[in-house]
């Protein structure tokens, strides 16, 4: 198979056993743990901006200094290595200073998304038994209280809240730090819950090496460059949620081991994140496909000097050809990237070769250099190249399981791949195709139908921002095709069931043509980690 990663920087590699029955592909040399890759590129470029919010713009120094003194002030108040904290912090500096200073102090991080409500929050807090919460003070309304998680014993708020200690004191904490932890590389340095769209979330341990290696895939697929003392360093923007392992890791701890910056976005709003892009003269930057569709359709992104803009990466969802091609015509210099991964593979598992993207469109790129991906039929046993099966992804970045949760450890891993639940192929060149979710997959009178097929001719429609397919129930045929999809206002054809139907005609085979189209003028349903909550529009259907 070709090796499509020779000409891409990446460390030399090594097979070496992990987490006591696996055997990794892993890069050698490489950082020993999160806190050192801060480090380092503290210690490289101290003056360089390494977090930028608006008017707040704090250097590699300052960052260090307050991770410093807030593990100073997170000691003094008890916290103490391997307890974990929750952070339930939205889009802000003080997610990233927090973050730092657990990772200095030794404590698990435990971010979690702001679209959490309290049950939720109070679950997790429960099941990772965490001893701490740092929360905006807006949010402070949702934090678990008394019996809803005995071992939360420490409320933290950024602002004034009610029942919760400031966090501004801590970060000016005057008293000696404590020394900087040094975790085996197999610790758990972060808890990502995911998504949960069925039952209670599992909160995936990744490891200092999980992320180690990721940050290496991240910054070898994509050409990232390492600033220099007199070099200037990536700029990103965190467009994403920073509590996401994309946001988190892609973002966030990819670019302060480059000695790059962060440029915080609170909240995606097109036109104005059009106009930071250009005013922070960003280079980077990674967003779901319907963020870039929406920047399309504004006014300004004609206009905005986007010329740094050097890397777009995307994923969670196909990209349209179209949008392809017009993002291609607006900035000639943008080079798309589409990766694919997951919380238990702590972001990427495979990348499109960067200036590939337009010619393998319909793909996830193909493995990145430590990982490996096969494709398993039911009954365990690998199928040949091009056939379809679920993917079993293995290497340095796939997690070693669940917090303590062993049973649900044991059904997702089999000899160090997990179990995606994702139904793909992978061809004779290595490139990975991503159908559907073995739940989603439908099945009309024997005909298999993959919901991401109709939804990326549905996405190619003038205005189309969000698409989902799902089975409508039949008693006949089992199930039928049914379409939601939201489409931008005053887009042409806005409600003309026909015309769509005649426009997925003409691409699709007449079996998976939606029979039915539920228009919505609101986005559809996402949870707290922003994923599309397609049983909540089967249950629209049912009644349930």
């Amino acid at each position: 198979m070709q090796d499509h990663w020779q000409d891409c920087p990446v460390p030399p590699m090594r097979h070496e056993a992990w987490f006591g029955d696996r055997v990794v592909a892993a890069f050698h040399p490489r950082p020993a743990n999160v806190w050192a890759m801060f480090a380092a590129a503290a210690q490289r470029t101290p003056q360089a901006e390494a977090v930028v919010c608006g008017a707040v713009r704090l250097s590699y120094a300052d960052c260090d200094a307050a991770a410093a003194r807030l593990s100073a002030g997170l000691a003094a108040q008890g916290i103490r290595p391997g307890e974990r904290v929750l952070l339930f912090i939205d889009n802000r500096p003080e997610f990233v200073l927090v973050f730092l200073a657990l990772q200095r102090l030794g404590a698990i991080a435990v971010p979690v998304g702001v679209r959490e409500q309290r049950p939720g929050l109070a679950y997790i807090a429960r099941q990772c038994g965490a001893a701490a919460i740092v929360i905006d003070a807006d949010l402070a309304d949702r934090a678990p209280r008394g019996d809803e998680a005995p071992d939360l014993r420490l409320h933290i708020s950024i602002g004034g809240a009610a029942g919760c200690q400031p966090l501004a004191p801590l970060l000016a904490c005057a008293d000696k730090p404590p020394p900087v932890h040094q975790p085996a590389e197999q610790d758990v340095a972060v808890i990502l819950y995911t998504s949960g769209t069925t039952g209670h979330p599992k909160g995936a341990m990744l490891t200092h090496a999980n992320i180690v290696h990721s940050v290496l895939h991240y910054q070898a697929g994509m050409r990232l460059r390492t600033a220099a003392p007199g070099t200037p360093g990536e700029r990103s923007a965190l467009v994403v949620p920073a509590s996401h392992v994309t946001g988190l890791v892609a973002v966030i701890l990819t670019m302060l081991h480059l000695g790059g910056c962060v440029v915080v976005v609170p909240a995606f709003k097109a036109e104005p994140t059009i106009a930071l892009l250009a005013a922070e003269r960003i280079s980077h930057a990674i967003m779901v496909p319907a963020m870039y569709n929406l920047c399309l359709m504004q006014p300004g992104f004609a206009t905005a000097d986007l010329s740094a803009w050097r890397i777009g990466g995307y994923g969670g969802a196909p990209m349209p050809v179209a949008t392809i091609d017009a993002l291609a015509a607006r900035l000639p210099q943008l080079t798309l990237v589409n990766a694919y991964g997951a919380t238990e593979t702590t972001s990427p598992t495979t990348m499109i070769p960067m200036g590939r993207t337009r010619g393998h469109a319909d793909t996830v790129g193909v493995p990145l250099p430590a990982a490996r991906v096969k494709v398993m039929d039911d009954a365990g046993c690998e199928v040949p190249a091009g056939d379809t099966g679920e993917l079993w992804i293995a290497g340095p970045m796939v997690v070693p399981g669940y917090w303590a949760n062993p049973a649900a450890t044991a059904a997702s891993f089999t000899a160090g791949y997990w179990h995606s639940g994702d139904l793909g192929s992978v061809d004779d060149q290595g490139f990975v195709r991503v159908f559907d979710r073995k739940k989603d997959m439908l099945n009309r009178g024997g005909y298999k139908i993959y919901s991401v097929e109709v939804e990326n001719v549905l996405m190619a429609w003038p205005g189309m921002v969000e698409a989902a397919i799902v089975g409508r129930p039949c008693p006949v045929l089992g199930e039928r095709v049914h379409a939601v999809v939201h489409a931008a206002q005053g887009s042409a054809s806005r409600g003309d069931d026909a015309a769509l139907r005649a426009f997925c005609a003409a691409r699709l085979a007449d079996y998976k043509v939606p029979e039915t189209i539920a228009w919505r003028a609101e986005p559809l349903p996402r949870n707290a980690n922003g994923k599309l909550m397609k049983r909540l529009l089967r249950d629209e259907l049912t009644g349930g």
